[in-house]
């Protein structure tokens, strides 16, 4: 699981295996350690009672929640991912998006990319 942050924005990217044991397991996390017992965690749960995307940070977890029918349908189908616009008060908003991870075009990127989906750009 990626996960990028820029400003009010929160992208979170998944591998083959991570929308599979989202969809079996209804859960998914993963930490990034800073020493001294400092951790950030990232964390998605499949929510039944909920329409679309939300997020939520308490403690050192930010936790993203999606639709138990969002992550039915996103297993099940091509459908690459889903955005949502969650207001946050005072006129603003936390854009939220949530995606299967492809393999990169460019084969200089250093990093195991085999659990990835095929680019659909890539044309072989």
């Amino acid at each position: 699981m990626k996960i990028r942050i820029k400003g009010n924005s929160i992208r979170i990217r998944l591998s083959r295996t991570e929308v599979d044991t989202l969809g079996r397991e209804g859960y998914l996390e993963e930490l990034t350690e800073f020493g001294s017992n400092v951790a950030f965690r990232y964390a998605l749960h499949n929510k039944q009672e909920i329409a679309s995307l939300s997020a939520g940070f308490e403690g050192n977890t930010m936790s993203m929640f999606v639709p138990a029918d969002m992550v039915a349908e996103w297993v099940a189908t091509e459908k690459v991912g889903y955005g949502h616009y969650m207001d946050i008060g005072e006129g603003k908003q936390l854009f939220l998006l949530l995606e299967k991870d492809f393999k990169c075009i460019d084969s200089s990127v250093d990093e195991d990319q085999s659990d990835n989906y095929d680019n659909p750009l890539h044309v072989c």
